[in-house]
């Protein structure tokens, strides 16, 4: 399906942001404290677009609070969600010079946002930064590479590793909060709407888990639910 329609973001233009904001960082600074003191802070309404596929890849985004989703537009008209970023992630580190996706926030997001070309600079000077944006760079691989593996699975592994997935990187026992919506799930696990909230009924009768509503899943059985993985 195409992509959401886009609202205006509070503030639209990161170029005079983060030229408002920019600032020297001492040497030895660690990435986190980079992104502090050389980024621009910008508020995102829901749907809102934060950049689009083919687009410059001139800045560096961290999520603060909300969440964003990064997709594209196949050929076929068909939207593919590749990933969910959340408070603390850090997006929009291209290998090549453009934009592969394109990333909108599911809610009013604030985001802190760092000229690409400072960045690298700092990690030039400073092996510490550089050793974290190694590392970062490393998850983003290992996090696309999971996610090409799902896609290969039945509907219900699918289903039951994307819990998994948003159980681990949004901290709450067996409670997950779901910001996205199923279609947004859908688009995720190359799955129809139909099937993704068809999976989930299955996997309440079965008492594996819990809907409280439509944004909340409690995981009630994780190792049944790990035998479903497997």
């Amino acid at each position: 399906m195409p992509a959401p329609t886009t609202s205006t973001a509070l503030h639209s233009d990161p170029h005079q942001a983060v030229a408002r904001s920019a600032q020297s960082v001492p040497a030895g600074h660690p990435l986190t404290g980079a992104f502090e003191m050389m980024g621009a802070r910008m508020e995102f309404g829901r749907n809102c677009e934060i950049y689009g596929e083919g687009e410059p890849a001139d800045f560096v985004y961290k999520v603060i609070s909300g969440t964003v989703r990064t997709s594209k537009v196949l050929a076929d008209g068909r939207r593919q969600i590749g990933a969910f970023y959340h408070s603390g992630d850090v997006f929009g580190l291209e290998v090549g010079e453009e934009h592969s996706f394109s990333a909108d926030a599911i809610a009013a997001s604030q985001i802190l946002v760092v000229r690409r070309s400072a960045l690298m600079g700092l990690a030039a000077r400073d092996s510490h930064v550089a050793h974290e944006l190694w590392t970062l760079t490393g998850r983003e691989l290992a996090r696309v590479q999971e996610h090409l593996l799902l896609l290969v699975k039945t509907a219900q592994e699918r289903v039951v590793g994307f819990l998994f997935e948003m159980a681990a990187r949004r901290p709450g026992g067996d409670t997950v909060e779901l910001p996205m919506s199923r279609q947004d799930i859908a688009d995720y696990l190359g799955l129809t709407i139909e099937t993704v909230s068809r999976t989930l009924s299955g996997l309440e009768n079965e008492n594996a888990i819990e809907l409280p509503n439509s944004r909340r899943v409690v995981l009630r059985n994780r190792p049944a639910l790990r035998q479903l993985n497997a």
